[in-house]
């Protein structure tokens, strides 16, 4: 089960003005299951985007931004489960288009407004028709208040489904942001397999847009990993419709443009940590903090030697404080001028390590107490400048073995 997750409560799951959500059981994968959905957006939306830099990546990726660089506004987003259209080829490129035709046919637009998402299986022909089927009803479904449903939709190996809302005020005007994600495992920077959509009914000028979307996914799906493996499929998507009785925000330093920012960033952190929490077979949620460094990239860099490692992991799983694992971690993750004897290793509040070694206060029922928890935190303090980082991750069960050697069954 997840860690200290509980599925979203969909009366708490605020409408967006000017964005409907439609599902349907398309039969893609597996039959009786939501595995299509549609957002279909108010004409003079925003929207603006991340996505994986894995160089395999999907045709849906190549071919949403594609279309996020036409002139015109995007009028819709179609997100199918059950297979990623991924290592497909030229012919993954013209299922893609062809999904989006499709969807453009039935809501009157051009096909180059509406961007694809997929997940699932990689290497797989996209079952077109099934999706092309499905399209009318997931139109006839459109609700404002769809939220829940369609964080149920763009499910895979997902336990629970991952949504949250937010609202703040600016200039006197209650600004609403809705976000959903989907992400088990296949998780690591960049982007970290997960897809997650953002609405907000504030006005946001188009470069700040993609700025915030950037530095929301910084701080948080470029901040997580579940096993190291960066999906062929990931997105994050921001649209802003507008609809709030507010000026349009144009400026990152102003009061408005902060205040959206930490907003955002704040839904996409619940977001990443909730596929943290649901990462497959995790029974621990581990918090990996990195403090004075000489920058953030390198408190990064030891941070996922650490969250990454299979070592490390899996003594978490079985709640042994075998804690020369992280040192060994620490060592081995490339800052070559690392002085080991100036840092100190923290599990909790417990001093591990200091000195280059095992710290005189040590006592191995200290670790074991830490180690049974379901929340922990590692801290490394490096001592060498006033940079940090924080990472999250999950440990690794006999679980995330099962489920990955079952997926395509």
């Amino acid at each position: 089960m997840p860690v200290n997750l509980t599925a979203p409560v969909a009366e708490l799951l605020l409408p967006v003005a000017g964005v409907s959500l439609g599902i349907a059981q398309a039969n893609i994968k597996r039959e009786n299951r939501k595995d299509l959905l549609v957002m279909q957006l108010c004409d003079g939306a925003r929207v603006a985007g991340v996505f994986t830099q894995n160089r395999f990546c999907a045709a849906p990726v190549i071919v949403a931004r594609e279309h996020l660089a036409h002139a015109e506004g995007i009028r819709a987003l179609v997100v199918n489960t059950g297979n990623a259209n991924a290592g497909t080829g030229e012919q993954g490129l013209r299922d893609a288009r062809t999904s989006c035709a499709a969807l453009a046919g039935v809501l009157g637009c051009k096909a180059t407004q509406i961007l694809p998402f997929s997940t699932g299986v990689i290497m797989e022909p996209l079952p077109v028709a099934k999706i092309a089927a499905g399209l009318p009803g997931a139109v006839a479904n459109m609700r404002a208040d769809n939220w829940y449903d369609a964080a149920q939709a763009i499910m895979t190996t997902d336990i629970v489904a991952k949504a949250t809302s937010k609202q703040i005020t600016i200039d006197g005007a209650i600004i609403t942001i809705t976000g959903i994600a989907k992400g088990s495992g296949m998780i690591h920077p960049n982007m970290a397999t997960m897809l997650g959509y953002i609405a907000t009914d504030a006005a946001i000028a188009q470069p700040l847009l993609q700025a915030i979307v950037s530095e929301a996914a910084n701080r948080s799906f470029n901040c997580i990993t579940v096993d190291g493996d960066t999906s062929t499929n990931d997105a994050l998507m921001l649209i802003a419709t507008g609809k709030a009785a507010m000026t349009e925000v144009k400026a990152a330093d102003s009061k408005a443009g902060k205040a959206l920012q930490a907003a955002i960033s704040e839904v996409a952190i619940f977001l990443a940590q909730a596929i943290v929490r649901d990462g497959e077979g995790a029974t621990k949620f581990i918090i990996v903090q990195v403090e004075g460094g000489k920058n953030e990239a390198e408190c990064k860099q030891i941070g996922y030697a650490i969250a990454r490692s299979p070592l490390v992991k899996t003594a978490f799983f079985a709640s042994d404080p075998n804690l020369g694992r992280i040192l060994a971690a620490i060592g081995y993750a490339g800052i070559n001028d690392l002085d080991v004897a100036n840092l100190k290793l923290y599990l909790d509040d417990v001093l591990v390590a200091d000195n280059g070694g095992r710290a005189a206060s040590y006592r191995e029922e200290d670790g074991q107490r830490v180690m049974q928890q379901s929340d922990i935190t590692i801290r490394v303090a490096l001592n060498r400048g006033v940079a940090n980082a924080t990472l999250w991750t999950c440990d690794f069960s006999y679980d995330y073995v099962k489920i990955n050697a079952s997926y395509r069954s």
